[in-house]
């Protein structure tokens, strides 16, 4: 399975150094010295990390065969793909990859169909459910162990227990939608936890492991 980890940024410095808006909870992992990645735009690829290290908070990454500002800037917007065993799951037991997650049913704990995961929203105060209703509209539910009951991935459902009103404000659910997509360069994360916080850092998960 290829997941995306992260979206190269702009140029570093001028040894080829780019800034890297990371997609994945391990980036270690997914985006240690040595890995090697398959990208988007594909002839670009694939690239192999050379170095890695932290600036301001930032990740910066240096591949092998970009040695200056010229090389860096070609690689902007190119989006960095791992390949991910479909049947690895993160270390800690309380979180899951993204891809584990979309396509689940959500109910109520008396077995009411809520709806269908189709994505996993990733804020920086907490992981959202994106649940398309069997009406066709969306509604976005915390992925918080107060609302969260169960995550049963062999029964391929959750259980939740919505406070009121969460299934039904509309407009609350639009408005955090729009102020989401505001934030132009925030990082992404592959995964979530049902405490309500992200773990930022593989579609791209905690509760979700969004990328990889």
């Amino acid at each position: 399975m290829q997941l995306v980890v992260a979206r190269i940024g702009r140029a570093h410095g001028i040894r080829g150094e780019v800034t890297v808006d990371v997609r994945t909870d391990e980036p270690e992992l997914r985006l240690g010295p040595g890995a090697v990645l398959t990208t988007d735009p594909a002839g670009i690829g694939p690239l192999t990390v050379d170095t890695g290290r932290v600036h301001s908070g930032r990740l910066l990454l240096r591949f092998a065969g970009v040695t200056d500002r010229n090389g860096a800037e070609a690689l902007r917007n190119t989006l960095l793909i791992a390949d991910v065993d479909p049947e690895e799951t993160p270390d800690d037991p309380d979180e899951y990859y993204d891809h584990q997650l979309v396509d689940l049913d959500v109910v109520l704990a008396d077995g009411t169909p809520v709806g269908r995961i189709t994505e996993i929203s990733h804020l920086p105060s907490q992981d959202l459910f994106i649940v398309e209703r069997p009406d066709g509209d969306e509604v976005m539910i915390p992925f918080v162990e107060e609302i969260v009951v169960s995550v049963d991935l062999g029964e391929q459902r959750i259980v939740v227990a919505p406070p009121p009103g969460l299934l039904d404000d509309r407009a609350e659910i639009a408005s955090a939608r729009d102020a989401e997509g505001s934030g132009e360069d925030a990082d992404g994360s592959d995964a979530a936890d049902a405490s309500g916080s992200a773990e930022s850092g593989d579609a791209s998960g905690p509760g979700p492991k969004g990328g990889a």
